[in-house]
Order: structure tokens, then sequence, then C-alpha cells
């Protein structure tokens, strides 16, 4: 079946799914209140600042990486952040009897060798914008498990953020029921029953290059700067 006939396709492109997720997002409460937007991924940049432009607010980018079965490289079993927090999907650990050990050794390394290697590239090296008591949107392109979205909610938390949202085009059901219970809201205009991949619900989704994310990273800082001065003065 052609993909243009597929009944399942929500969007046209990256443009559509960002306007469909902004408008079900509580526009005037976040703009009322210092609201920083994070995106989750590089995957998540796009639409972390398109909601930025839209409450005029900060926004940066929150860096992770998944660590690995040791024997099946296609398999997530945990995740690390930039802020060295770490996820474990207990279940699949447990079921592979795969030790702890490995995990905390395994989070050492992607930090040291991958994570330090990409705040380098996005951010010059610098710390994430500062948190501490604000209203904070975590943004990503999609939600499958939901294992980057509850290590970046560990990571914002131990930032001092106040009040977490979560916004993304689409989810499966079944974690966007688990998201609601560990944050204030959860935005999202299609929940999916049997999520199958990102790719199945877009007519266009094609990548975006590190130059790509890298840009929208740098303007967004500027801006970051130009409001932090405003505010001061």
């Amino acid at each position: 079946m052609p993909k243009d006939s597929n009944r399942n396709t929500y969007f046209e492109d990256r443009e559509d799914a960002s306007k469909q997720l902004i408008d079900m997002l509580p526009i005037e409460l976040l703009s009322q209140n210092e609201t920083v937007v994070i995106g989750v991924s590089e995957g998540g940049v796009y639409f972390a600042d398109q909601i930025a432009n839209a409450l005029y607010a900060q926004m940066d980018i929150l860096l992770t990486e998944p660590i690995l079965a040791p024997n099946n490289p296609e398999l997530s079993i945990a995740m690390i952040s930039e802020t060295e927090e770490v996820l474990m999907h207990k279940a699949l650990i447990d079921a592979f009897e795969i030790s702890e050990d490995y995990v905390y050794g395994e989070a050492h390394r992607k930090y040291e060798d991958e994570i330090l290697a990409y705040v380098y590239k996005y951010r010059n090296g610098k710390d994430l914008v500062s948190l501490q008591g604000k209203y904070v949107v975590l943004a990503d392109e999609c939600i499958e498990t939901g294992l980057t979205m509850m290590v970046a909610l560990k990571s914002v938390i131990a930032r001092g953020a106040k009040n977490i949202y979560i916004a993304t085009p689409i989810l499966d059901k079944t974690v966007y029921q688990n998201l609601l219970t560990v944050c204030d809201g959860v935005f999202c205009p299609h929940k999916i029953q049997d999520y199958i991949s990102i790719e199945y619900y877009y007519k266009d989704f094609g990548t975006m290059s590190f130059d790509e994310i890298s840009e929208i990273v740098h303007q967004q800082e500027i801006k970051n700067k130009d409001k932090e001065m405003k505010k001061e003065n």
C-alpha cells in the first residue's frame, strides 16, 4: 500500500507535527511562568525549538545515551544522561540476568566516550541552562518505551525544576499512562495502541543532520543570552 494512502499517517512532516503539538499546549500558563524547553534527544531539538519560539522561552538540549544489552546491540536496557543520572529497565535487566555492575560500567564509559563529546559539539562544553525553580517542558519527536523520557525527568528533577511537562507529537498509549503518574502533564495529539515506528506515521520524515541540529541549538543559545540580559536590565 502506498504510504500516502496509509490511514495511520498522522503528519505531513515535522512542521505539521509541531503545529498539532503546540495547539495542545497550555500556552498562557507556560508563558506566564519562567519556562525552559528541553529537547531530550537530537530528534527532539526541532520540536523543542518550535515550542520555545511559541512560548518565547529558553531552550536547550539534554544529551543522553542508551546502554545496550551485552549480547543484543539493538536492545536498550538503561539510559544515562549528561547529568550522570542512570535509569535502568529493571524487567529487561532481570530477564537477561544482566548485572548492575555491567550497567554502571557501561554508563560510565558512555558518559566519558560519547556524552561529553556531544556536550562539546553542541554547547562547547557548557552546562545545561539553569532549571532551578522553573517550569520545564521536555520535548521529543516521539516516545516509544519511555526510557529516554524517564531519565530526562530524573535529570531535570535533580536540577531543581519546579513543574515538569512532557510534549511529543506521538507516543505509545501505555507509556502515556505511565508518564502521567510521574510529571505534571503530558501533551500529545496522537496516542497509539501498538506503536510501530515513527516513520510509519509521517508522509515525509527526512533525517536531520548534525549541522541542522547544531544550528538550532546555537541560535537558541543566542536567544537565551538575550533573554538573560533583558531580565538583568
